[in-house]
């Protein structure tokens, strides 16, 4: 049985419907924890599945507490529900979960501008707005953590000229939550990023990036459910300012054994990551 370090602690997450995001909601109900989740799957996608809905049956199923707000992270007033539902019904913010994303990997040439619009409104601007609105009731809590789903600025040509277009949306949600921990330090607020070393299998790696065969050569969601409670159940400043991969910090944690993650030979690395020497 898990133990339950995250009773009393109130988790705010943007997106989680599904995928990482929702394992991440599911682990800390696993530990007593409550959770939040702003999203806009009011009703079902045929092309993907869960919504905001079922994703909270998921986490009160695994022992915690949970709420939907229905709604975007690109509006001002739909992020000012979610930190006040999370008051209201649950007395304070400990942790922001900056989930939320959008993936398009296309060139530079080939970017509508549309879509490069919609990633910063979603990845950088909602990542600034949900820890922004969530700022004042963090302050408050005994163990305030922002946890950004992002990667580290890995500066190589390769990934600098791969996608630039999702390269600065995705390197826009790191230096947002490396800033947030220099600028909240003295709290301490603790502000990391948390990014996978592996492909995930979820819908997103099926659709966008490498369809079933992509999905058999990555990893189970939990990897990083399992990473990021990790670092949230560290007390508040002890880790702050890093840009962490799941495998090291599982590492760290004692967990080396991989196999229980799942995933065939070889293993498929994430984006902005490179293989190790």
């Amino acid at each position: 049985m898990t133990e339950r370090s995250f009773e009393g602690r109130t988790a705010v997450m943007s997106g989680g419907s599904r995928g990482i995001g929702l394992a991440i909601a599911i682990a800390i109900a696993e530990r007593g924890g409550n959770v939040v989740l702003l999203a806009k799957t009011d009703t079902p996608d045929p092309r993907l599945p869960g919504t905001v809905h079922t994703a909270v049956a998921d986490i009160i199923a695994a022992g915690g507490d949970a709420v939907a707000v229905v709604g975007d992270v690109r509006k001002d007033e739909d992020i000012a529900k979610a930190a006040s539902t999370a008051v209201d019904r649950f007395g304070g913010i400990d942790i922001v979960v900056n989930n939320a994303s959008v993936l398009n990997l296309a060139p530079t040439q080939e970017l509508p501008l549309k879509r490069f619009d919609l990633m910063q409104q979603v990845n950088v601007r909602g990542t600034f707005a949900l820890t922004q609105a969530c700022l004042p009731h963090l302050v408050e809590s005994p163990n305030p953590h922002v946890l950004t789903l992002s990667p580290p600025l890995n500066m190589s040509q390769k990934w600098l000229g791969e996608h630039p277009g999702y390269m600065l949306a995705k390197y826009g949600m790191t230096l947002a939550t490396l800033g947030f921990a220099a600028e909240f330090a003295h709290l301490p607020i603790s502000s990391n990023c948390l990014w996978p070393q592996s492909t995930i299998a979820t819908a997103a790696v099926e659709n966008l990036l490498g369809g079933k065969a992509g999905v058999a050569h990555s990893r189970s969601p939990r990897i990083m459910a399992d990473a990021a409670v990790a670092v949230l159940d560290r007390k508040q400043g002890e880790i702050n300012g890093r840009t962490l991969i799941d495998v090291d910090v599982l590492a760290e944690s004692g967990i080396t054994d991989l196999g229980p993650y799942g995933g065939e030979e070889p293993i498929s690395l994430d984006i902005f990551v490179d293989p190790t020497p």
